[in-house]
């Protein structure tokens, strides 16, 4: 689990939402992924230097800077021109107005943090990454890292990221077993199965703090179904059950494993 300040969080979910995301035929390009990916959930202040209210919020500069890192672009001129060039581009980014040279240079050296830098660039790595592996044409080629030589690492103690990884299998597996033992009283006909509701569930429950609302925004991307509950739908069926429903669930998911 991670809070909704989590660069190892957001890092995560990128690469969870990059990875089915670009499994869509219709899903054909890198920047329509940047401008498209759910960021709503997440607390960019705490990595803002900035204390005084400025133009351009973070959420916006994060997009915008993962782009120029996608492209490769080494300064902020490159950026700076393909954004005055691609004014649709500039509002799916969010964008009322073009930020100029300077504002960008600080935005990227005095307003982020060191680990909001790092984070940016292996989001960008990972979305080439997430891109190539479904055959979609990436603007360069994501760049290959190695453990340096000599680096002396516990290759048996797993680090966040590892664990944020299994989970998502792990959950998948349990799944198949234990939402069965979890029915909801639903009328006939339902779009939605009531495993998506579950499933919804799950994926809120792995990440601290994440409302009903943000989180099936992010859902309907990792999701594999056509289509997932509302964040109000999803509310009203779980909070339905009773305390006691709730606990007959539990122990007949409980036999179900053992």
């Amino acid at each position: 689990m991670y809070d909704r300040t989590s660069l190892t969080g957001l890092e995560s979910d990128v690469r969870i939402v990059s990875g089915a995301w670009f499994t869509h035929h219709e899903h054909i390009s890198v920047e329509q992924f940047v401008s498209e990916l759910p960021l709503a959930y997440f607390q960019f202040e705490a990595h803002d230097c900035y204390e005084d209210p400025t133009h351009y919020e973070m959420d916006t500069l994060f997009r915008v800077f993962v782009l120029k890192e996608l492209h490769g672009w080494e300064h902020e001129t490159a950026l700076y021109e393909y954004l005055e060039s691609h004014p649709e581009l500039c509002a799916r980014l969010g964008l009322e107005t073009v930020p100029d040279h300077s504002t960008l240079w600080r935005s990227w050296h005095t307003r982020f943090t060191d680990e909001f830098r790092a984070t940016v660039q292996n989001a960008a790595r990972t979305i080439l990454i997430k891109a190539q592996n479904a055959d979609v044409t990436v603007p360069r080629e994501p760049e290959q890292i190695l453990p340096a030589r000599g680096d002396d690492v516990d290759e048996s103690v797993p680090d966040d990221r590892a664990i944020l990884d299994n989970a998502d299998r792990v959950t998948k597996h349990v799944s198949r077993v234990v939402f069965p033992a979890f029915p909801l009283d639903r009328g006939e006909g339902c779009e939605i199965h009531e495993n998506a509701y579950w499933g919804l569930q799950t994926y809120l429950g792995l990440r601290e703090r994440l409302a009903a609302n943000e989180g099936a925004r992010s859902f309907l991307y990792e999701s594999t179904r056509d289509r997932t509950p509302l964040g109000h739908a999803h509310r009203e069926q779980i909070r339905d059950l009773s305390i006691e429903a709730i606990r007959a669930m539990y122990q007949q998911a409980t036999t179900r494993l053992l």
